[in-house]
Formats: structure tokens, C-alpha cells, sequence
């Protein structure tokens, strides 16, 4: 089954998404040793959309807000400068120990000291997106979407947000939006609700006509048989991803393209990362290759930005690996979880290999 497109629409691009914050240590220490942080708004749904909205595609983030809280404040501010729009309710915090948007604090790793992430989700005020909360049939019917991106991550948090995910995805399906779904299988997020969330995953990825994921998340979120994690080198086992990728195929027919991400990591500072992506029976892959890396969080994010980006601009099949292999690997070198683009020329020169000075 080809893309197609919906015309005459608002946004290219929506997110549903929970927003919080990430404190860096500066200067690549790590986090016990610091007494200074940088601090950023992040999320893994608005790092995929920041390729399109950075290179002038409309795009719309749905979340929710602490109501008078000054990091959604922060927030807000970071998602305006991203030239993105956004639409939530904002949630009273309550008492002292209510709800809060979620701190990752993470470093960035040096060497051969690898980054290490904390995650600190209590209270998380994203827990709480509700369909109730917004007007679907106004944003897909009236202002329309062409492509939807959705994240295992956002449909995992809660059963809130795994109905709100299944919902957006029978809306998009029913106003011909096109629905990418990014697998992103956390085991901690699924502990407890192995049968409802492989049950919810089924159905949104039946939906989707782009769907995402690493050897674990296909295998892990939809019982789909391919290599084992941490075996083999990665780039000896290409036949085996593709055939974990033919596997999923035949359970979803209706997705059109599939994609997979392929990372050795060398050292904190080096990895090799390559591609596969799947489309209409064709394969492209961007064989793996050795890129400098100075924040590793959100590469994979890039990467699908570039890949949805590549599709919205209506490059040939061929070209979108190209441009989302590109795009992860720019992602890598900024320090923010995501990558800016200044124009499609930057993402181009690294596929190139080209790092001159441009004057």
C-alpha cells in the first residue's frame, strides 16, 4: 500500500505528548560529580517533531500542563521558540506531593564512560491526558493532520493515555490522516499490564501505515520473532532484521513502510549507526557508518523526524533514508535532545559526508 497524503490540512505533523524537563551536567561530567546543570524541555514525540517544525512544516503538539506551575511556563515558552503550536488542559497540582512535569537527569557520558539517565516520573502530569480532554473530531475533521506520530512511550504511561493513544489513532484512520507509530517498549512502563498493553499496541500498530521500532520493541510490544539484543555485531545481522521486518508484514498489512535503526556504540563519543527502512516490498538501507557524537539522547528521535519530515516533502522512497539517517546523526551533535536545522542543506551535507566550512 502507497502514502498518500491528505491535502488542505492545518498540520503536517501532530504529537500527543508528556513534557518535562532534563537537567545536563555541563562539560560532559558526570551527574555526582556536577554542582552546575543545564536544564531543557524535552519529550521524545516533540524531538521527532522539531525536524519539521525547525524546516517550516505546521506543527501541533497535544499535551497537558501544571496549572500555574512556572516549568510549564518554561515549557511553553521552549515549544513556542520551536515554532510549534500546542492545545492541553492545564491540572491543578494540588499538594505539595501532586502533580509535577517529569525530571530526567541525565549526563552525557565521556569516552568510554557511558551516559547515564535518571528518570524521575512521580507525579507526572502527563499521566493524566485524557481524550475527554480534546475536541478530535475538530482537530482531524476540521483542521485536518496528515500525519499523525504516536510513541509507545505516551501510550504506555497509564490507561489514561493508552485509550487516548487508541483513540487518536481511530480518528486519524477515519479522516485519512496517516498514522506513524515509534514502538519504544519500556519494560518498567509495561510491568503489570503485559495483556492490555500488547492488546493496545496490536490494534494502534494495525492502524498505522508507518511503524517503528529496534529488535526488542518489535519483538517485545507484538510477539514479533527477529535477533536476539545484544548479540551478534549489529551489522552482521541485517538479514535478520529484515526478516524479523517481513515477519511483521505479514501480522500488519496494512503499515506500508517499516523502519529500524542500527546503532554499534563504539565509545560514548563514537558510534556506528546505520538503517533500514522498508517500503512496499523495496528495502533501503543506509549502511552502518561511523559518526561523532556529542549528546547521544535523541538520535533515534532525528532519525524519525527526518523520516516523517522526507515523507511529508514527498522525496522519493530512496531519499528518506537518507535524509532520517542524516538527521539522527545531527541530532547527536547538539546537546539538546533534539536536533535545530538551520535549512535541508545541513542535513544533506552530513549524508554527504561534507563538513567544510560554509561561508
Amino acid at each position: 500500500m502507497s502514502l498518500k497524503l491528505k491535502q488542505n490540512c492545518k498540520y503536517a505533523l501532530l504529537v500527543p505528548t508528556s513534557m518535562g524537563v532534563r537537567i545536563t551536567p555541563v562539560n560532559a561530567q558526570p551527574v555526582q560529580s556536577s554542582n552546575m546543570f543545564q536544564m531543557q524541555a524535552t519529550s521524545a514525540e516533540t524531538n521527532v517533531a522539531s525536524i519539521s517544525s525547525y524546516l517550516g512544516l505546521p506543527v501541533k503538539v497535544l499535551t497537558t500542563f501544571v496549572k500555574e506551575s512556572p516549568i510549564a511556563a518554561f515549557i511553553k515558552s521552549d515549544l513556542r521558540a520551536r515554532h510549534m503550536d500546542v492545545e492541553g488542559p492545564e491540572v491543578p497540582q494540588g499538594d505539595p506531593w501532586g502533580y509535577r512535569h517529569q525530571f530526567n537527569i541525565a549526563d552525557s557520558g565521556f569516552g568510554l564512560r557511558g551516559p547515564r539517565v535518571q528518570n524521575d516520573r512521580a507525579g507526572e502530569v502527563g499521566r493524566t491526558l485524557n481524550v475527554k480532554d480534546f475536541d478530535l473530531e475538530r482537530i482531524f475533521g476540521n483542521e485536518g493532520v496528515q500525519i499523525v506520530h504516536l510513541s509507545g512511550l505516551i501510550a504506555a504511561l497509564s490507561p489514561d493515555t493508552s485509550h487516548f493513544c487508541l483513540e487518536i489513532a481511530r480518528f486519524a484512520k477515519k479522516h485519512g490522516t496517516l498514522i506513524s507509530f515509534d514502538l519504544n517498549y519500556r519494560a518498567t512502563f509495561w510491568k503489570g499490564r503485559e495483556k492490555e498493553l500488547k492488546e493496545a499496541f496490536t490494534e494502534i500498530a494495525s492502524l498505522s501505515d508507518i511503524l517503528i521500532g529496534n529488535e526488542e520493541d518489535f519483538q517485545l510490544c507484538l510477539g514479533i520473532e527477529g535477533p536476539k539484543a545484544g548479540g551478534e555485531n549489529i551489522g552482521d545481522t541485517f538479514d535478520a532484521f529484515k526478516g524479523m521486518i517481513l515477519n511483521a508484514g505479514r501480522s500488519f498489512p496494512n503499515v506500508s513502510v517499516f523502519a529500524n535503526t542500527l546503532r554499534e556504540v563504539i565509545s560514548a563519543n563514537e558510534h556506528l549507526w546505520g538503517a533500514i527502512v522498508y517500503e512496499n516490498g523495496n528495502w533501503h538501507e543506509a549502511p552502518l557508518r561511523k559518526i561523532n557524537v556529542m549528546d547521544r539522547i535523541g538520535g533515534g528521535d532525528g532519525f524519525v523526524g527526518g523520516l516523517l519530515y522526507s515523507i511529508l516533502r514527498q522525496m522519493e522512497p530512496a531519499r528518506w533514508i537518507q535524509f532520517a539517517w542524516a538527521s539522527g546523526a545531527l541530532a547527536t551533535t547538539f546537546l539538546t535532545d533534539y536536533a535545530q536545522p538551520a535549512d535541508e542543506e545541513v542535513i544533506w551535507s552530513i549524508w554527504k559526508g561534507n563538513a567544510r566550512v560554509k561561508r
